[in-house]
């Protein structure tokens, strides 16, 4: 039995109820411009993501972040950052829990308090050392803040683990559903693991760990390092140990600032949906208008449009629904030797959000605030382009 028909066979007896998070820390250190970055590729039973603002309100920060379609009181944030600089994320981890504790899945809750109060990641560390036990979460959670720190921390009910990127000889650190400090060999994502290992490795040599690399490489990778090539090139696959997966909902990376600059700058690249047959667009809590309206919740709904029209085009990537189709992805849909994919016209798209963003986000920069008035423009013609892209691609 060959290794491709191997890896059919197993996918069908996965029983495991996991969501496959993969994840990386980066310093400013690995970073072409010292900035550090937060990357969050999302799995996740809520499909329907959205990005809600947060207004400072009883002491609190103002923050923006990551939201569940079924979530409509927003209690829990899943990824995002505040006016501080401070980001955070997570991934769930199957390997740390040690305890008989029925309260669990509170990830969610922690993050959005930690949002809300916390400044420096040394902030998330005092958080964690005081919340009542149990804590509630098994998980890995990630933090930078305006400061250049940049941590995991690995937490059950009762213990904290962290470990911080300066400390690692690369500058970044990668996770996925197993936590370094856990039980060996237990746990999930450790193809993907490699994958990201692989991804990062090559990357860094080259000195270009960025956003755009990020969520343009590795947010819509189809490299298997254990079937050692990238199946991109094929027709059909099965879905199983890549870092994109018909279960991943949102991908982001958050772009902290350099020491001293303002952490109003701090941009959280946002793709909402299956990366593949989705579009980055920036975030800024920094300035007036900062969030676009395709991101947020649409009229009458808790979904935002762009996590519905990248839904729509996952169809079309997974057709089949009888049976045990849902494995099989049509990668002919997403890749195609004339370069009209799916995922190839939307890269495209995204060179040009990229491109017009990075535009205004180093003209604030420069003059040391935001021109609310410019950025209200340029998201509009953003946002349009967008519209008339996805008015094409869906059918």
């Amino acid at each position: 039995m060959n290794r491709i028909l191997i890896a059919a066979v197993l996918s069908f007896f996965v029983s495991l109820p996991v969501y496959p998070c993969t994840s990386a820390v980066v310093s400013g250190r690995a970073t072409p411009d010292g900035r550090p970055l937060l990357w969050k590729h999302r799995d996740a039973s809520d499909l329907n993501n959205r990005i809600v603002r947060f207004e400072a309100a009883d002491g609190q920060l103002a923050f923006v972040g990551v939201v569940n379609g079924t979530d409509s009181l927003a209690r829990e944030v899943w990824t995002g950052y505040n006016s501080a600089g401070f980001a955070v994320m997570n991934t769930a981890s199957y390997n740390l829990k040690n305890d008989t504790s029925s309260l669990a899945d509170c990830e969610g809750v922690v993050m959005k308090r930690a949002l809300g109060v916390c400044r420096t990641v040394d902030d998330f560390a005092r958080l964690l050392d005081e919340w009542p036990r149990p804590i509630g979460v098994e998980a890995n959670f990630g933090v930078i803040d305006a400061g250049g720190g940049a941590a995991y921390f690995e937490v059950n009910n009762y213990e904290v683990t962290r470990y911080d990127a300066a400390d690692s000889p690369e500058g970044y650190l990668l996770r996925t559903n197993y936590s370094m400090s856990g039980r060996r060999d237990e746990g999930a994502g450790y193809i993907r693991y490699d994958n990201a290992v692989r991804l990062f490795s090559q990357a860094a040599a080259e000195g270009c760990i960025t956003p755009e690399w990020i969520t343009g490489v590795c947010s819509r990778s189809f490299y298997h390092t254990l079937l050692e090539r990238d199946f991109s090139g094929d027709e059909w696959v099965v879905d199983q140990d890549f870092i994109p997966r018909r279960s991943t909902s949102a991908s982001l990376v958050i772009e902290g600032v350099k020491n001293g600059e303002s952490p109003a700058f701090t941009t959280m690249w946002t793709i909402l949906g299956y990366p593949p047959c989705s579009v980055v667009l920036p975030v800024w809590l920094g300035c007036e208008g900062g969030v676009p309206a395709l991101l947020q919740a649409g009229a009458g709904s808790m979904r935002s449009p762009l996590c519905e029209w990248a839904n729509a085009l996952k169809r079309e990537a997974f057709p089949i629904e009888r049976g045990s189709g849902s494995h099989y992805l049509h990668m002919a849909s997403l890749f195609r030797p004339d370069g009209s994919g799916i995922s190839q016209q939307l890269l495209r798209l995204e060179t040009e959000v990229y491109t017009e963003s990075r535009t205004l986000l180093d003209e604030a920069r420069r003059i040391g605030k935001w021109d609310d008035s410019r950025v209200a423009a340029v998201l509009k013609n953003l946002e349009q382009s967008v519209k008339t892209t996805f008015g094409f691609l869906v059918k």
